[in-house]
């Protein structure tokens, strides 16, 4: 071993129960890519799904462990779960987040699945297996010590030399920016920005985009969090539905069942009234009513999904709890930009012109940027959360009145106490919203561990 030396890292796939496609595979690392293992094509390490049935599409990752360094100033490596199906194992042991390596350690992808070695050496010693490969296109640049080895100071030498790919990143990149790099949604800002711009003046097309926008991205992050993927036009096409119910004799009939047959006429409700009636006119009159008003798209695709033939009804219908999630807040969205910018908008304008036309239009303005900021803890939460239990009722069919009665009533009664905590005190309003976006949370943690889809459903990680 020579002070010039340089040291590759690598991750040794070891003969186990699964048969090898050759006697032994290295698979080189980069020191400044992260590698993902897992089935899927695009992972950096590919593992055939058909010899490989316990590893998830990404399993798991190998990624250089920013801010630790040895003295000499060799980096450090670690090794990260992808939220698997099946666990990742750290030497037999399930490995909870991330953990460090160190030289001689075995990784395996689920129990019985396939299990690496973690390597270093001098490039000088390396003999590369015949079916060794690099586990990242970047650069084929070797990689330096990667775990907590004994080496010498001064063991590593300095280069100066700079690549094309790192003087112009994008050369190398460009085919992962928009899965990794969050460049769809930027450029969806930016068109956002321009069309702000341009209608600056007309505050009605300022105010619709606007409020677009910021419905747009409280249901992305819903959408992430949920991971599972549904069709863009599905998920729009609910919230049209539910819009245009909000102007159709649909809503008339409604009013008159809730409001008039049964206790939610809202009309003669004033600040002096007794908090206990206004809860039950909120409860029959905005909780029962909108949520199930809200509800109707997701029940009309649940409905389709069964009469329609493959592979329509498999991209449209409810077979989960995640489908109905993500429908759910779809429609949710609809409703409340219709309601936010047919209802509330118009009559909070009209109610300041006596202060100017400009006043009114900023008192608009004030009110539409929370409430569809608030979507996540409101109408998406509620809807979000019913159709959770929708979703579910199409995995437990025997059960399905019970598990429609309770998430129905939950979902009307944390709409009701929302309506009427204003009335309480702001603490106990932003109590409630908390509240309520825990509950959809939690129904979203639970979704993910129950559905049959699992192995394939993305989900977003914070950490990164």
């Amino acid at each position: 071993m020579t002070g010039t030396d340089r040291y590759i890292a690598y991750l040794r796939l070891l003969p186990g129960q699964a048969k090898l496609p050759q006697p032994r595979t290295d698979y080189l690392l980069s020191p400044t890519e992260t590698i993902v293992l897992g089935r899927h094509i695009r992972c950096q390490i590919v593992l055939d799904p058909s010899i490989y049935r316990s590893v998830s599409r990404r399993h798991a990752e190998i990624r250089p462990a920013a801010n630790l360094e040895n003295p000499d100033g060799t980096q450090f490596w670690q090794v990260c779960d992808l939220e698997s199906s099946n666990g990742t194992y750290l030497n037999g042991l399930r490995l909870q987040g991330c953990q460090v390596l160190r030289v001689g350690d075995r990784i395996t992808l689920g129990q019985n699945g396939p299990e690496f070695e973690f390597h270093y050496q001098p490039s000088s010693e390396f003999h590369p297996s015949p079916s060794a490969v690099l586990s990242s296109a970047l650069e084929q640049d070797l990689a330096y010590p990667t775990g907590p080895p004994p080496l010498r100071p001064g063991s590593r030498q300095p280069t100066d030399s700079v690549s094309l790919t790192q003087l112009f990143p994008i050369l190398s990149t460009g085919r992962e920016l928009a899965q990794k790099a969050y460049l769809l949604p930027a450029i969806i800002t930016i068109l956002f920005v321009v069309s702000l711009f341009l209608a600056i003046g007309n505050p009605a097309i300022f105010n619709l985009l606007l409020a677009a926008y910021l419905a747009c991205a409280a249901y992305y992050f819903i959408y992430q969090l949920c991971g599972k993927r549904k069709p863009w036009w599905l998920l729009l096409t609910t919230g049209a539905i539910t819009a245009a119910l909000l102007v159709s004799p649909i809503l008339d009939l409604f009013v008159f069942i809730f409001h008039r047959l049964l206790p939610g006429d809202l009309s003669n409700t004033t600040p002096q009234t007794n908090f206990g009636i206004l809860l039950v006119k909120m409860f029959f009159g905005a909780g029962l009513m909108e949520e199930l008003l809200k509800a109707l798209p997701v029940l009309l695709f649940y409905w389709l999904g069964m009469v329609l033939k493959s592979p329509l009804r498999r991209q449209i219908g409810v077979w989960e709890p995640l489908d109905g999630i993500l429908l759910g807040a779809a429609s949710a969205v609809g409703f409340s930009l219709m309601e936010t910018l047919g209802v509330y908008i118009p009559e909070t304008y009209q109610s300041s012109l006596t202060a100017g036309q400009d006043a009114a239009q900023l008192a608009g303005l004030q009110l539409l940027i929370p409430r569809i900021l608030g979507l996540v803890a409101g109408h998406m939460a509620y809807s979000g959360y019913l159709g959770y239990f929708i979703g579910l009722s199409a995995l437990r069919r025997r059960q399905r009145k019970l598990i429609l009665g309770v998430g129905y009533l939950t979902a009307a009664l944390l709409h009701t106490l929302w309506n009427a905590a204003g009335i309480l005190s702001p603490v106990f309003l932003a109590f409630i919203g908390g509240l309520s976006y825990a509950f959809l949370g939690a129904a979203i943690l639970k979704a993910r561990a129950l559905s049959p889809t699992r192995s394939q459903n993305f989900a977003t990680r914070f950490y990164q």
